[in-house]
């Protein structure tokens, strides 16, 4: 199981992300009332924001917000699946966001710091966990290749046993597979990479990633996931 404490900020910085706790995550409530689903989005960054951004698992139209300690208005039109609002919010201020139909969940939401994101991402399916995943592989590619090469490594002795039967089962050396790609692909090549094997595995709900055989725990470390 992944335990997740630290920070990590995507596209260029690093901020906390508790992937343990995506399914109730600290910064977000939600309710519905009728036929409206209600989202509280707490400013819990420890900084003040200028933005945020919230895509959906479906189509949307937003039917109100009410912000408690600033304002964010919405970049374009207010049907779509993919939102950011601009603005400000203070540190521990608070965004209600309501919209319909009532049953759309939010895919993945981050806080903006002008164009970086802060705080803690917030995520529902595997394929935002493979994107928060390739952004936060290159960044550490970058600015730390040899903490990032170390995990690896742990990675592969921590899941030893699993990873052979799957590379077996595959016909592929994983390990070897992997590294070029971890080593040299932008962030696209590895989400997509991630997601392909993922596939390959047969899992299709996050939390058997999470909670499921293979040790990211040396991996997410070194991310601050």
């Amino acid at each position: 199981m992944i335990r997740a404490k630290n920070l990590w900020i995507v596209l260029g910085l690093v901020a906390s992300l508790s992937i343990a706790s995506f399914a109730a995550d600290p910064w977000t409530e939600a309710y519905v009332v009728g036929d409206t689903a209600v989202w509280m989005f707490a400013n819990n960054t420890g900084m003040d924001v200028t933005g945020i951004k919230i895509e959906f698992d479906q189509e949307v139209t937003i039917v109100n917000k009410i912000e408690f300690g600033g304002a964010l208005l919405p970049l374009g039109e207010l049907t779509g699946t993919s939102f950011t609002l601009v603005g400000s919010l203070v540190k521990y201020g608070v965004l209600e966001l309501d919209w319909q139909p009532a049953n759309a969940v939010p895919s993945l939401a981050v806080w903006l710091y002008g164009e970086q994101v802060v705080g803690q991402p917030f995520f529902t399916t595997i394929d935002k966990l493979g994107y928060l995943f390739g952004q936060g592989i290159v960044y550490a590619r970058e600015n730390n290749p040899e903490g990032l090469i170390a995990a690896f490594d742990q990675f592969f002795a921590d899941n030893a046993a699993y990873l052979a039967g799957v590379s077996e089962s595959l016909g592929m050396d994983l390990a070897g597979s992997l590294m070029p790609v971890i080593m040299a692909s932008p962030a696209e090549g590895i989400e997509n990479f991630f997601n392909t094997i993922i596939g390959m595995l047969g899992v299709t709900d996050l939390s058997d990633v999470v909670a499921g055989d293979v040790n990211f725990g040396a991996l997410f470390a070194l991310l601050g996931l």
